[in-house]
């Protein structure tokens, strides 16, 4: 499947009626933990729903005859949809009993889930919030450098809530991931995802968008008009990712 930007007939997230709605639709569902407390940092957060797509199209449930391969395969056939809901306390405990893998950041931990059918969510996933999920970071994060690690790149010209931007970070790393060939994303899952999420310079999001990286065009159902919300640089590096940016598998 083509990503640029070019070919958007091609895109699982554009607006228009594609013959991917003439198949079954299925959803991504992550839920992430949200105490009152001691919130996630919000790039931490959006940086391991990330890691958390990735984890999930990886895992060997995932591929070839394994338990969730079907539900994988009918929901990347259709429409690419990820929902992300938050959990504390008894709502999070129950989460993760249910079948799915946790993914830990430095501050964050999301859960993903194997894909529902648009009307089949879980009772005790579906009890859950969606709307006006908010994290804030502490302190600016750092600056990313796409020649050490995938670097997924939002819209500068967007203001969506975190939950929002943590479905369309998932969806630039599944992108990333349908890029490579099966070597690569061996060497990125053994690597531990090294990823980054940040906004991009404002007077930098044209070339982005012009320069056949790819590109996220979301289909504008929830927060914002349909249009471009992510490009992704530097995925193609993960063969030969430096040592430094190497992370230990932290999900479960």
């Amino acid at each position: 499947m083509s990503l640029d930007s070019s070919s958007p007939d091609a895109s699982p997230f554009r607006n228009e009626p594609t013959s991917r709605d003439e198949a079954p639709q299925f959803v991504l569902p992550l839920v992430v933990r949200i105490e009152k407390a001691a919130p996630p940092a919000r790039t931490d957060a959006l940086e391991t729903a990330a890691r958390a797509v990735l984890v999930m199209l990886s895992d060997e449930r995932s591929l070839d005859e394994g338990e969730w391969a079907q539900a994988v395969r009918d929901w990347q056939d259709a429409r690419i949809r990820k929902v992300v809901r938050r959990a504390r306390g008894a709502e999070w405990r129950r989460a993760e009993a249910l079948p799915g893998i946790t993914v830990s950041g430095e501050s964050a931990e999301v859960r993903v889930f194997p894909p529902v059918p648009l009307d089949g969510w879980p009772k005790d996933l579906a009890r859950l919030q969606v709307s006006g999920t908010e994290l804030d970071d502490p302190e600016p994060p750092l600056a990313a450098d796409p020649t050490a690690q995938p670097v997924i790149w939002l819209n500068p010209d967007l203001d969506m809530t975190a939950g929002k931007t943590m479905a369309q970070a998932g969806h630039g790393a599944q992108l990333a991931w349908w890029e490579l060939s099966d070597k690569e994303r061996d060497a990125w899952r053994a690597a531990g995802f090294p990823l980054a999420v940040r906004t991009a310079d404002l007077a930098r999001w044209p070339e982005l968008t012009t320069s056949g990286l790819p590109l996220v065009r979301d289909a504008g159902f929830t927060e914002i008009a349909p249009g471009l919300t992510v490009a992704v640089e530097g995925y193609d590096r993960v063969g030969a990712l430096p040592d430094h940016v190497h992370r230990a598998a932290t999900w479960n």
